[in-house]
This record gives structure tokens, sequence and C-alpha cells, in this order.
């Protein structure tokens, strides 16, 4: 699957003043707490929850994932056709546990 990043979102929200830093400082937090999580063996590595979930997925442009450290859960980011789809997945077990658009 073609990852893409774009720095399009956070030039757009620096340009119009629109502060970022609080949501990049807590996802900062919750991609440590996923590694130690992981090292722990107590949640499943990034690239294995994108190894079940990517080819699910074959349709849409895979955008990047986010960790919620609260609910030991995967937020995986994908657009098609102009929409997007986030499609939750449990860091424990990898087994999707919701989808959304």
């Amino acid at each position: 699957m073609k990852r893409v990043f774009s720095l399009a979102v956070p030039i757009a929200l620096a340009v119009t003043g629109l502060a970022v830093a609080p949501v990049q400082a807590k996802n900062g937090d919750d991609q440590g707490e996923a590694r130690k999580e992981m090292k722990a063996g107590n949640v499943l590595s990034l690239r294995e929850i994108e190894r079940r979930v990517l080819p699910q997925m074959r349709d849409s442009e895979y955008l990047g994932p986010a960790y919620d450290a609260t609910a030991r859960a995967y937020r995986l980011k994908f657009i098609r056709d102009g929409r997007v789809t986030y499609v939750d997945v449990d860091a424990r077990t990898g087994r999707v546990i919701n989808r959304s658009r």
C-alpha cells in the first residue's frame, strides 16, 4: 500500500494561527506508550497491525496511524474517492473493533 504523509494540514493550521502543539504532544506520548507496551508484550506492533488491516483496505489510500494509549487501540486512517475512513484496531489482539466514515 502506498503511504502518503502530508504537511499541508499542519502548515495550514500554523498559517491560520491554530495551535497544533497540544495534539502533537499527546500523540508523541501515546507513541512512546505504544513502544513501551509492545516491548512488554502487551500489544502488537504497528507493523503487525498494518499487515493485518491494509489488505482489507486495498481500494483505499493509507494515510497513517494514531495510537490511543488509554484504549490500547490503533486508529488507521484511509481515504478513497475523497472520503476518509478510520479503522480502529484493538492493539492487544489485532481485531478490528470499529470502522467509521
